[in-house]
C-alpha cells in the first residue's frame, strides 16, 4: 500500500481555502451580529425606558438610574389599558379562529377540487395581494356603515377575516398532500366534507400553527382600520388606546413607553414560542 504524503508541502493548498473559509464565517457572524443589535436595540432601549422616571427618560445611559414600576402601576390603573387589551384579545382570537376555519376550506377547494374557473378564482384571490389596504379603506367603510355595523365588534371583525396570504399559504400546503390519503377515504365512503374533516384538518396542524401566529400579530397590531371603523372608547384596540394616550401624555414619555412595553409583550412571547412552526410551514408551502 502506497505511503500517504503528510508533508507540511502536501497541506499547503488547502491552508488558503479553510483561512478564507474562516475568514467568510468571521464576515457573516459580524454582518449577522450588527442586524441582530439593530433589530433588538429600539425593544431593549424602549424596555429601559418603561423603567425610568420621568426626570430620567431622555438620559443617554443604557439602563435606568433609579427603576421603577409606577410607569406600570398608572397605565394599568389609571387609563382604561386593561379594557384595549381585552379588546385586542377578542378581535385577534376570533379573527384567527374564524379565519382559518374559512381559508382551510377555500383553500382545499382550489388545491383539491375541480370546478370550471378554479384557476381564475385563485389568480383574481391572489392578485388582491396587489392592492394595498388604503386603497379599499373608503369603499369597505361604506360596505360596514351600509351594514350597520359601525363602531362594533362585527364591525372590526368580519372586514379582517379575509385574507388572500391564508390561502394561497393553504393552498400550497395542500397541493404538497399525497393524493393517496383522500383517496383512500373516499373508498371508505367518505364524502368530500369528511376528507376535509377527518384527513386534511388534522395534517395542517404544523401550517395552522404559524398562521395562526400570523393573524393574531396582525390583529393585535391594527391601528388603521380599527381607528376608522370605531369611535367609542369601549371598543378602542390597544394601539389606537396607545395613540390616543400619547395625545393624552404628550410629555410623560415614560407611560408612553411602558404602555408600548406591555402591549409588545404577548406578541413577542408567542412569536418566540413558535417561530420554529413558522419556518417550517414556509419551508413546506412553496417558498424556498
Amino acid at each position: 500500500m502506497p505511503a500517504t504524503d503528510t508533508s507540511p508541502a502536501a497541506d499547503a493548498p488547502a491552508r488558503p481555502a479553510r483561512a478564507r473559509t474562516t475568514r467568510r464565517g468571521w464576515v457573516r457572524f459580524a454582518v449577522a451580529l450588527v442586524l441582530a443589535v439593530a433589530a433588538v436595540f429600539p425593544l431593549g432601549w424602549m424596555l429601559a425606558g418603561s423603567f425610568r422616571t420621568p426626570d430620567d427618560v431622555f438620559s443617554p445611559s443604557l439602563l435606568p438610574a433609579h427603576p421603577t414600576l409606577h410607569n406600570f402601576s398608572y397605565v394599568l390603573t389609571q387609563v382604561a389599558f386593561p379594557r384595549y387589551l381585552l379588546n385586542s384579545l377578542i378581535v385577534a382570537v376570533v379573527v384567527t379562529v374564524v379565519a382559518l376555519f374559512f381559508h382551510s376550506m377555500a383553500a382545499y377547494a382550489l388545491a383539491r377540487l375541480r370546478f370550471p374557473g378554479r384557476d381564475t378564482i385563485f389568480v383574481l384571490i391572489f392578485s388582491t395581494l396587489l392592492i394595498t389596504f388604503p386603497v379599499i379603506l373608503v369603499p369597505l367603510f361604506l360596505i360596514v356603515h351600509t351594514l350597520g355595523i359601525l363602531d362594533s365588534y362585527a364591525g372590526i371583525i368580519i372586514p379582517s377575516i379575509f385574507n388572500a396570504f391564508g390561502i394561497f399559504l393553504l393552498r400550497q400546503f395542500y397541493l404538497s398532500l399525497p393524493r393517496e390519503l383522500e383517496e383512500a377515504a373516499i373508498v371508505d365512503g367518505c364524502g368530500y366534507w369528511r376528507v376535509y374533516w377527518k384527513v386534511i384538518l388534522p395534517l395542517s396542524r404544523p401550517v395552522f400553527a404559524a398562521l395562526a401566529v400570523l393573524f393574531f400579530l396582525a390583529n393585535w397590531n391594527a391601528f388603521l382600520w380599527p381607528m376608522v371603523v370605531t369611535t367609542s372608547t369601549d371598543l378602542s384596540l390597544v394601539q389606537v388606546g396607545i395613540a390616543a394616550f400619547q395625545q393624552q401624555h404628550a410629555a410623560d414619555w415614560n407611560f408612553s413607553l411602558a404602555a408600548s412595553t406591555i402591549s409588545a409583550l404577548p406578541t413577542l412571547g408567542l412569536f418566540v414560542i413558535f417561530q420554529r412552526r413558522i419556518v417550517e410551514s414556509i419551508k413546506t408551502s412553496g417558498f424556498k
